[in-house]
């Protein structure tokens, strides 16, 4: 590792919330979200999209039943101190785009993520039979703690110009019922397509506070729950827009260290966050200090890697909070990308457990007391 990139491993724990118990969460993107439907649909739009390529668009679906059962293997594997099993906070989308409104109404419209995986189960059910009733005992068992990533995956007005132009991209993504490889243009400048909340006009503010006021009502309706953290897709929210999540319920923001946030007109600005606990008048925040990323082919050795950054941050006292993806642990397009990420996650896991015995898995929304406790011990509330 080099000097800097040391030095900056170090900065990443210079301030904030400090605990002396060894917490190890593991945040994971983009559950719940439909990308390329399957391997017919990949070949379909590499072979009518120019330019198409990414890792998230070659390999990453809807996550299957084998997906799902071949995860919980690895995460029950092992047990904390506690006798906890390992747990994914699956940061999880409420709904899709409805691709046959889109098709034959030349609209956008959503349908919410369990009737994605209706949908899918009647569509291909060698698949997607039984994976919601998969995911909801996952949930119970203790494995998986769905949390909100959103509404849709994607820029909702973004992928409405898109269609009112029928851009060729997304009119041979809606033949396979797909959102993977729409290229940027010129109206929507700085927005990816999958940047739910990325901004080029500050007049998409009002939408955005829209979409995720809707977002968050919905995911409490699919999940049976209401989230207590939120990462937004690819980390674009506009800074305005904390406070409208707090409002919402949100207590805790699940963001990176260091990264720019837009706020208009091509215009970004600089964040740095820290771990700080939720109080009763804004969310708190939630810092990811370790990257785990093993089918992404740039680091040699995703492992030691991830060891090297947990042994950083309890040197620190503070949790290890591990950045990750639902692709690297999708199978159904290419059954060796599921094997390689899996064997890495069990090998981090055997290590885990090995190295620091006293470790304590938990989910995103564990470490930190709720607000309503908050306000309880403050005396905001009296019984």
């Amino acid at each position: 590792m080099s000097f800097t990139r040391s030095l900056m491993g170090h900065a990443r724990h210079l301030r904030g919330w400090r605990t002396p118990e060894r917490i190890v969460v593991f945040s994971v993107d983009d559950y719940g979200a439909v990308r390329v439907a399957n391997r017919r649909a990949r070949d379909h739009l590499e072979k009518n999209i120019q330019g198409y390529s990414g890792r998230m668009d070659y390999f990453d679906t809807l996550e299957t039943r084998e997906d799902l059962e071949a995860l919980y293997d690895v995460l029950g594997s092992v047990k904390d101190s506690r006798g906890r099993h390992a747990v994914f906070t699956a940061y999880s989308l409420s709904a899709n785009p409805d691709f046959q409104v889109m098709r034959d109404e030349k609209r956008y419209a959503y349908e919410d993520v369990k009737a994605s995986f209706a949908r899918l189960a009647l569509e291909e059910p060698s698949a997607y039979e039984g994976a919601w009733q998969l995911m909801q005992e996952g949930m119970a068992a203790g494995l998986m703690k769905p949390q909100f990533h959103g509404r849709e995956h994607i820029s909702v007005p973004l992928i409405e110009h898109l269609l009112d132009i029928q851009h060729p991209a997304l009119m041979e993504n809606l033949k396979v019922s797909s959102m993977a490889g729409l290229p940027s243009v010129p109206e929507f400048a700085d927005i990816g397509f999958s940047h739910s909340f990325g901004l080029h006009d500050e007049s998409l503010l009002p939408i955005h506070r829209a979409i995720l006021s809707d977002g968050i009502r919905l995911f409490g309706k699919v999940y049976g729950y209401l989230s207590r953290t939120f990462t937004p897709p690819a980390g674009q929210l506009h800074p305005a827009l904390d406070q409208h999540v707090f409002e919402q319920g949100i207590e805790i923001l699940d963001q990176s260290f260091f990264f720019k946030r837009p706020v208009g007109d091509g215009r970004r600005t600089l964040s740095v966050n820290f771990l700080t606990s939720p109080s009763l008048n804004s969310a708190g925040t939630l810092v990811r200090t370790v990257s785990f990323e093993p089918t992404a082919g740039t680091v040699a050795d995703p492992v030691g890697h991830v060891l090297k950054q947990i042994e950083l941050a309890f040197l620190w006292n503070q949790p290890a909070i591990i950045s990750s993806h639902r692709v690297n642990f999708a199978g159904y397009i290419d059954e060796a990308n599921r094997a390689e990420g899996l064997k890495s996650l069990r090998e981090l896991l055997k290590a885990i457990t090995t190295r620091w015995p006293n470790v304590q898995f938990k989910s995103a929304d564990e470490i930190f007391p709720d607000v309503a406790t908050l306000k309880i011990s403050s005396g905001a509330i009296n019984h």
